[in-house]
């Protein structure tokens, strides 16, 4: 059974098609060169248009600021670590890990490695940005409502605010260190049997020997690294913004036994034109991100001589990290790469600051920093580095030092700059040319291009391409594989990094397509296993992609805007048939599984069937996590791998569930989600429907909600919206009952008319309450719509609704 869910109909205004009104604006701008004219169209998207590249991200980076101020100073507060001068002492230990984890090589060459006039772009974009801080801090009353609550105005920019590594998806620290803890308290073999390493080529694949003390492993070692990486809260109250909105969402007690791991998202694929109704080349992508106010990417166009691109990317930073230029288009998702390591030191008992390495005594390195705070005086402290890196904990009891290696501390890392050189890109052998430049985070890059000059003739119409991106430490050792703790006595060091264009990649495949989702795609006989990682996400939302693009000859934007919304669970696909043969006894019970084995697995709004399948899974989750994983690991490992969970209750190799009655598993899990909806959604079953308040839903809370009284709070809240879907359909949407994760910004690209782009970016392109961006995009992307990107200049004047000119 189904029902209609509809939206509220004033949300259906924002996408009317109204003429648009257009307003001029001239604004005398100090450090400019020239006038720049900046064309706002009505769903918020800036279009600036420069006459050098110096003005063009002075503008942008004007641009940005005017409309993510408070994000924008949060930003910085966290690059430079000065939180604790605006929230207080708490926020000291995050200010100490943030200074102890700055980038501290040169400069002038870090600038360079993102694009030969790097220094020039980053420089002109951080005076843009000044700019208008200079500007509305003269007028302090206009400042958005965030500075008025937290009694404060905007601090000024510098380069190290945009090369910071602060807001980065890093990995692997954290699992290091439980994985260590694991194999101390379960043995390899079970940390192996519970996790779903892959891939391998045979048993006792990956090596987890544990060659330090682990009983010494489950002290606050991280807590530095943590400190920095945490979400802020503006009161104890606060879920909280972190460095990444990522950050906010590991909460072990709230994800416990559900496979929800905030870095496996998204999804991107090209077709060729064999494969496109338009003859050209299409890609399209969404990246899966904490959903939060205001979003993380941002929308511009960027044109001056040299450059024509348009996009999306954090708006802290200069260019586009998705969106196309005149000869193509490009996206991303994650590639596991494991740029953390996690060694530990014998101190010197006579001499605290010395460790041993290689059989000798150095010195640990220390540098003394002052940290203002607010409401009491400075307070002065030690950041400590070892040859590795920084040194997040020292056991005195034991004589030991504790310090990361971070790989994401060599020239060259800050996220996502790279692009610069992928938005001037003019065929697949630029691009992945500008690719090798990407280092942070691992990606996989796709590419779908139109004919130019160079190209082979046998791809008239252009080419696609996949290049896995990313700094890959090797490991050279046997037993080494970065998934546990390792001596820091120079037994354990890292043989260089991987040259990036030796990682996967291919171009023009026969069979007209690339598919990524965070799945692993390195075939086992990749010869630089030892650079690579071996976590990943689960298969199925590739699969599900790759299922429905071969299911027809040709695609159009309407079959790719079809695809990015799907909502078809594969997972529901193999668990439901173990209901066939079953009968339960219980009328609620026997009526549910009746329910299952009649839907089509699609978990859409306004479906009962919907409802009970994910609640039946939640409760197989939780069920098969507790039997399988011993209560004395549950802090260290919140999860279990779906394709475990499916393994162990399908096939002949049950795992941990050997002693286990697997039907009455099954039952009693339905039993238990008829009850859950009970309790949630009441004894009528009729309201049982996926994609309402109480079972799936869209509501989001503006961050500083708790500082505010509860009518301002209330109308600054977005929502709420129904949605569907869960964590591992293709359109992603977490698997909490609000959605906390998911695609907040999409695009879909047919290269033969790049008027035809869309995009969506959720709530708004504005982060000011009092801007009518501020949430005008949610009721387009609730209904899992897009909004027109125009390029050509004619159709952006045609929906412009403001025109500002800046001159210098």
């Amino acid at each position: 059974m189904r029902l209609t869910v509809l939206l509220p109909a004033f949300w259906l205004l924002f996408s009317s098609p109204v003429a648009c009104t257009q307003a001029t604006e001239n604004l005398r701008i100090p450090g400019l060169r020239q006038p720049v004219e900046i064309l706002r169209d009505r769903w918020g998207v800036a279009h600036i248009y420069a006459q050098n590249e110096h003005d063009l991200f002075f503008a942008q980076g004007y641009n940005a600021a005017s409309d993510r101020l408070f994000q924008l100073e949060i930003w910085r507060r966290q690059a430079t670590g000065t939180v604790a001068e605006l929230l207080g002492a708490k926020e000291i230990k995050r200010d100490q890990g943030t200074r102890l984890f700055r980038f501290r090589g040169n400069l002038e060459q870090e600038l360079k490695h993102y694009h030969p006039h790097g220094p020039q772009i980053v420089g002109a974009f951080v005076e843009g940005i000044n700019a208008y801080i200079r500007a509305i801090n003269q007028t302090p009353e206009k400042l958005p409502v965030e500075f008025r609550l937290l009694k404060t105005q905007p601090g000024f920019w510098t380069p190290e605010v945009v090369i910071s590594r602060h807001q980065g998806l890093l990995e692997n620290v954290r699992t290091e260190l439980d994985f260590g803890r694991l194999v101390h308290l379960l043995g390899p073999d079970k940390v192996r049997e519970l996790s779903w390493f892959h891939p391998t080529t045979k048993a006792g694949e990956p090596d987890l020997t544990l060659h330090v003390n682990g009983a010494e492993l489950f002290q606050p070692i991280l807590e530095l690294y943590e400190a920095f990486r945490l979400p802020i809260r503006f009161t104890d109250q606060d879920t909280g913004l972190g460095a990444t909105e990522e950050e906010a969402l590991r909460t072990p007690e709230k994800n416990r036994s559900l496979d929800e791991k905030p870095r496996d998202g998204s999804n991107n694929w090209v077709v060729s034109g064999q494969r496109s109704a338009s003859g050209f080349p299409m890609l399209a992508n969404d990246p899966h991100r904490a959903q939060a106010v205001p979003s993380l990417r941002y929308w511009v166009h960027l044109h001056a001589p040299g450059w024509n691109v348009v996009g999306a990317g954090e708006p802290a930073l200069p260019g586009v990290s998705v969106g196309h230029n005149e000869s193509g288009a490009w996206g991303l998702t994650i590639f596991e790469t494991d740029v953390e390591d996690l060694y530990v030191y014998e101190a010197n008992p006579e001499s605290p600051n010395q460790y041993k390495y290689k059989g000798a005594w150095e010195t640990v390195r220390v540098i003394f920093d002052t940290i203002a705070v607010k409401d009491q005086k400075p307070v002065v402290v030690p950041l400590k580095y070892t040859r590795h890196g920084p040194v997040v904990f020292e056991d005195a009891k034991n004589h030991k030092l504790y310090a990361v290696r971070a790989a994401w501390l060599e020239t060259g890392c800050a996220p996502y700059l790279a692009s610069l050189r992928m938005n001037q890109s003019k065929n697949w052998t630029e691009f992945r040319q500008a690719c090798t430049y990407s280092r942070v985070p691992g990606e996989n890059m796709v590419w779908a291009g139109r004919h130019s000059a160079g190209q082979p003739s046998a791809i008239p119409k252009g080419a696609i391409g996949w290049q896995a991106t990313g700094i890959s430490p090797i490991r050279p050792s046997k037993t080494w594989t970065g998934l546990v703790p390792v001596p820091g006595d120079g037994r354990f060091e890292w043989g260089g990094f991987l040259p990036i264009q030796q990682l996967p990649g291919k171009v023009n495949p026969p069979e007209g397509f690339v598919v990524t989702a965070n799945n692993n795609l390195i075939p086992k006989s990749f010869p630089h296993r030892d650079a690579v990682g071996w976590e990943w996400a689960s298969a199925v939302r590739a699969d599900r992609i790759t299922e429905l693009i071969q299911a027809k000859p040709k695609h159009s934007l309407a079959d790719f805007k079809t695809l990015q919304s799907d909502y078809l669970s594969m997972t529901a696909r193999k668990l439901v048939p173990l209901l066939e043969s079953l009968k339960a006894d219980d009328e609620p019970v026997e009526w549910a599984r009746q329910q299952l084995l009649t839907w089509d697995y699609i978990l859409e709004p306004g479906s009962i069937p919907a409802a009970v399948y994910v609640a039946w899974e939640t409760q197989l989750r939780g069920a098969v996590y507790e039997l399988a994983v011993p209560e004395i690991a549950w802090k260290y490992m919140p999860s279990i791998a779906t394709e475990k969970l499916v393994q162990w209750l399908r096939s002949d190799q049950p795992g941990p569930l050997k002693n286990n009655d697997r039907n009455e598993v099954v039952l009693a899990c339905l039993e238990n989600a008829i009850a859950d909806l009970t309790k949630r959604l009441g004894h009528d079953r009729t309201h049982w429907w996926y994609g309402q308040t109480g079972n799936k839903h869209s509501y989001l809370r503006h961050p500083l909600s708790n500082l505010m009284a509860p009518q301002q709070a209330s109308e600054y809240g977005i929502g709420p919206a129904p949605r569907g879907g869960y964590a591992e359909t293709v359109n992603s949407t977490g698997h909490q009952m609000n959605q906390e994760y998911g695609a907040s910004f999409r695009i879909l690209v047919d290269t033969q008319d790049w008027d035809k782009t869309l995009g969506i970016n959720s709530p708004g392109q504005s982060g000011n309450p009092d801007s009518p961006h501020y949430r005008d995009l949610f009721p387009i992307w609730a209904r899992d719509d897009y909004f027109p990107v125009y390029f050509s200049s004619e159709k952006v004047k045609s929906v412009t609704e403001k025109r500002t000119v800046l001159k210098p």
